[in-house]
């Protein structure tokens, strides 16, 4: 029997690994809002960005020098999917568990983490760069495979989220141990610091043009963070059956712009690119907060959908501008530069912003809120809405399965919920949109006016798949 070409083994790799993110991320605000769990979702979302701090540290120190590749990650992964099937395990004990819970998701992360790169890296190795995007796609496959599951399984709000996702990284880090062997990159080199802390890549900052593109590439993750952690159970209020298949919309826009990226980045070039994307970011967010009293389907989807080019035209379009403004011999240290600063600090900002956190290791609130006579803009909405629905849903006969499929778009809420709950909470979540379609609206000013560089338009396929590489969000 022949070998499985490398394309193959490394597509099934990519699949497995965002299918794993994907299955418990995308629902994780309504899956702790119906399962008593809700004083805990912002430690668990921001789990996601403290792995993505020191990721690149655990990548410096040990993967790229001491193993292959590949058996890093089948251990990562293994002990990864121990760390969530704990979490599985001990969630329907409420809150009672959450403290531990946080702890553990912060433990899987760190786990999860380091594997987007190394995952970079074998594909790399073994695949020409222009192959790479072939890989990678099925990477956004898994995150939509993912989402329409939980709809077919009726999991949107489930804790069963967490026995699938274990499942999908157990699996992962037994198929890692078959995949191509990939040498340590780094293997013998001596530790060099300043890459490894990106010293030298931190010199970019004295570049007027991108050191405005850095400060905003941060910023606008915090509105970004608030679609990651809040869409999910803001969809579910307005009366989606199946949320989590639902978004899996925004995942299938990506590949089609992902697709049409060489295309728009010669034509437009990389300002115009930029504010597009931040621009779909405001009307996602306006679409969010106008559709929001009178359930609009229409804007709802399309602020789904629009999640293609809020993604792709500007981080992607992000990763080829810092590759070409970057000296060649610091261009990685460049990506994760770009990577700590967007993944790491702004989404961790945007989490916190998004859940009415406060300033690290002190009492002191974000200022996510804006008053304006009796509105309040920012204030996260009540669960009361959500925890009504749940607790209606709960003695409900299991779906079948084209009910399943069509759960995706399905909307309506079950019978005896309170018309005026519904009415208050769609205005709270009104209100709650409002914040970041400002902070965005903000954002897109400063980069329009501060924002001026000159690069080359010209930009071939190899170029586009080493700016992807270092794509950990689009999952998000």
């Amino acid at each position: 029997m022949p070998e499985r070409s490398p394309l193959t083994r490394l597509s099934i790799m990519m699949f497995l690994q965002f299918f794993a993110w994907g299955s418990w991320f995308v629902t994780l605000k309504l899956v702790m809002n119906t399962n008593d769990l809700a004083s805990f979702i912002g430690g668990a979302f921001e789990s996601a960005p403290i792995a993505a701090i020191f990721a690149p540290l655990f990548l410096g120190l040990v993967a790229d020098r001491f193993f292959p590749s590949e058996k890093v990650m089948a251990v990562l992964m293994i002990i990864g999917s121990g760390l969530m099937g704990y979490i599985a395990f001990i969630a329907p004990q409420g809150a009672e568990a959450g403290p531990l819970i946080v702890k553990l998701m912060i433990a899987y992360m760190c786990c999860y983490m380091p594997t987007l790169g190394l995952a970079n890296t074998i594909t790399f190795t073994h695949l020409p760069q222009d192959s790479f995007p072939k890989a990678r796609v099925w990477g956004t496959i898994g995150w939509i495979v993912a989402g329409l599951f939980l709809g077919f399984a009726g999991w949107s709000n489930s804790l069963n989220v967490f026995w699938l996702a274990a499942g999908a990284t157990l699996a992962l880090g037994i198929y890692s141990f078959f995949l191509p062997n990939t040498p340590a990159p780094a293997k013998g080199q001596p530790l060099n610091l300043r890459s490894l802390l990106m010293l030298d890549a931190f010199k970019l900052f004295k570049s007027f043009p991108f050191a405005v593109f850095a400060i905003c590439s941060t910023l606008i993750c915090i509105p970004l963070a608030y679609y990651y952690a809040q869409t999910a159970d803001f969809l579910g209020a307005t009366g989606y059956l199946e949320p989590g298949s639902f978004m899996s919309i925004g995942q299938m826009s990506e590949i089609i712009f992902m697709l049409l990226i060489p295309f728009f980045f010669r034509k437009l070039g990389v300002k115009m690119m930029l504010l597009i994307g931040m621009a779909c970011w405001v009307a996602r967010y306006a679409l969010f907060a106008f559709g929001a009293p009178d359930q609009v389907a229409w804007m709802l989807l399309i602020g789904v959908a629009l999640h293609g080019i809020c993604y792709d035209f500007f981080f992607v379009t992000g990763f080829i501008y810092t590759d070409k403004k970057a000296p060649v011999e610091i261009r990685g240290q460049a990506q994760s530069l770009l990577v700590f600063l967007t993944q790491g600090l702004g989404m961790f900002f945007g989490f916190r912003f998004a859940f009415g956190g406060s300033f690290p290791f002190t009492d002191v609130a974000l200022p996510n809120q804006i008053s304006s006579g009796e509105q309040v803009f920012g204030t996260p909405p009540s669960n009361e809405l959500v925890n009504a629905i749940a607790t209606a849903n709960a003695g409900a006969e299991p779906k079948g399965t084209l009910e399943s499929l069509a759960g995706m778009f399905g909307k309506g809420y079950p019978e005896g919920i309170d018309q005026s709950l519904i009415l208050t909470n769609l205005a709270e979540w009104k209100q709650y949109w409002y914040f970041p379609m400002i902070l965005a609206i903000v954002i897109f000013v400063i980069f329009a006016i501060f924002f001026w560089d000159k690069v080359d338009r010209t930009t071939d396929l190899e170029e586009v798949s080493k700016a992807a590489s270092p794509d950990e969000e689009s999952a998000v």
